[in-house]
């Protein structure tokens, strides 16, 4: 025995494979969504839009773990493998109700939940990327040899739900439609597509690499009719998903080379890059930065160095200087060109809700500062017994969801020689909102002990 016949026993899966039939039947019981399997999916949608709404990673998980369906899609792998047109009917029949049910349950969703705002999860569904389509090919390959061999499907396809992340995709697609953000629906239902083809791609190579045999037909005529249809189905399936993965690998080196640019560039220490982005129209690469200023001479060594990172025929413009000043400097600029390029005006829109939403942050963590001094007079008069007061904008978070509570926290001591009262406490609480203009106040009463240790 030579050395790669010693190797290749390490990978032979025949010793471990179940009976071909045997596979063949569980696979195609995973397809129906009939009863059960069906209830099952609405609850795990109703799960898993109930985690992206909440920002609940764990919550996700849990939903991918309960859906059944990976069924249809193995399906339509094994049937593409073997040649089998019914099979492939069947499932693609049950996957497309699976996926217009799902869809349609996250709408309903999100019509009735309380909670509009797009949170990070959702978000994270909408943009395809490079690892997707390799978890979603690996996923299918793991999902196709666990089924196929003895025992080892229940530990391995739990997994393979959870890398390959279904249920969230199609979650995000009802979303955009409850929504009316149509580019939530476009991009979630692209990154589903995605993850569909490569999964069903994957389990179809790994049929032929086990060597199923072909599903056999009554007559020649049959079996030939249905290795075209089956052929159109693949290349009409396959075009689209190449072209689809060949712009999102374009789109991920140029992404990959415009952060190493960035870093290796432009980054220096006391210098914040705040954002960058590109102008297809004017072909100009926009970087906002703050804190030290990024000089000329490095500006214009950075502008040679593009073309090695991908970005060749863009302009480089560095906005910069003050926080402030690099905003209304974008400002002004896009300002300019609102009046000879109508697509620039939106953008111009955007940044100014973008300036708008930091002042208004700002402000509101300048304002417990204004209200302690305009109540001052007040204080001392309405409560002679308090003797300091501490306003300060609060956010609390909880060890087990990733739900956050905003309030502000009112610190105060109380003098030990006058009377205070339960009543009072109220009183002073009311008196804090209406001057704090509704926000939520939490009373924290300063012991004498703390006081004096922290003059010390």
């Amino acid at each position: 025995m030579n050395t790669f016949d010693r190797i290749r026993v390490y990978f032979n899966l025949r010793p471990d494979l179940e009976e071909e039939q045997a596979i063949i039947e569980e696979v195609t019981r995973g397809v129906s969504f009939r009863g059960a399997n069906l209830w099952i999916l609405i609850a795990a949608i109703f799960i898993a839009s109930l985690g992206l709404n909440v920002n609940s990673t764990a919550v996700i998980i849990g939903a991918m773990l309960i859906s059944p369906l990976m069924g249809p899609i193995i399906g339509m792998g094994l049937a593409v493998g073997t040649n089998d047109l019914d099979l492939l009917k069947r499932a693609l029949k049950n996957f497309s109700i699976a996926t217009l049910i799902s869809v349609l349950t996250a709408m309903v969703y999100f019509f009735i939940s309380p909670l509009e705002e797009a949170q990070s999860e959702l978000l994270a569904r909408t943009t395809p990327t490079i690892y997707d389509i390799l978890i979603a090919f690996f996923g299918g390959a793991a999902g196709i040899i666990a089924l196929s061999t003895r025992g080892r499907g229940g530990n391995v396809i739990p997994g393979v739900a959870i890398a390959t992340a279904l249920m969230p995709p199609l979650c995000t697609a009802g979303y955009g439609l409850a929504t009316g953000q149509l580019n939530f629906f476009f991009g979630a239902f692209y990154l589903f597509f995605i993850n569909t083809v490569f999964i069903s791609l994957a389990t179809a190579l790994g049929v032929r690499m086990m060597r199923f045999h072909y599903h056999e037909f009554l007559s020649p005529e049959r079996a030939k009719h249905a290795r075209n249809i089956l052929m159109l189905i693949v290349i009409a399936t396959t075009i689209p998903a190449v072209m689809m993965t060949i712009n999102i690998i374009r789109t991920s080196i140029f992404e990959n080379g415009l952060r190493r640019f960035i870093s290796s560039e432009l980054e220096q220490p006391g210098t914040q890059i705040l954002s960058s982005g590109t102008d297809e129209a004017t072909k100009e690469l926009r970087v906002i930065a703050v804190g030290r200023t990024i000089t000329e001479e490095k500006q214009k060594s950075a502008s040679e160095n593009m073309e090695h990172y991908g970005l060749g025929g863009y302009q480089l413009a560095v906005i910069q200087r003050g926080a402030s000043d690099s905003l209304l400097a974008l400002s002004s600029q896009l300002a300019q060109r609102v009046y000879s390029q109508e697509s620039e005006y939106q953008k111009h829109l955007e940044l100014s809700a973008d300036n708008a939403a930091l002042t208004q942050q700002l402000n509101a963590y300048t304002r417990c500062e204004e209200v302690a001094e305009a109540i001052r007079p007040e204080l001392a008069v309405l409560f002679p017994a308090v003797r300091s007061l501490s306003l300060a904008r609060t956010v609390e978070v909880q060890r087990d969801t990733t739900a956050t509570r905003r309030f502000v926290a009112a610190v105060f001591a109380v003098d030990d020689s006058k009377s205070w009262t339960s009543a009072d406490a109220t009183r002073f609480q009311e008196w804090l909102k209406t001057r704090l203009s509704g926000d939520s106040i939490v009373l924290l009463p300063r012991t004498q002990a703390a006081t004096t240790a922290a003059r010390r």
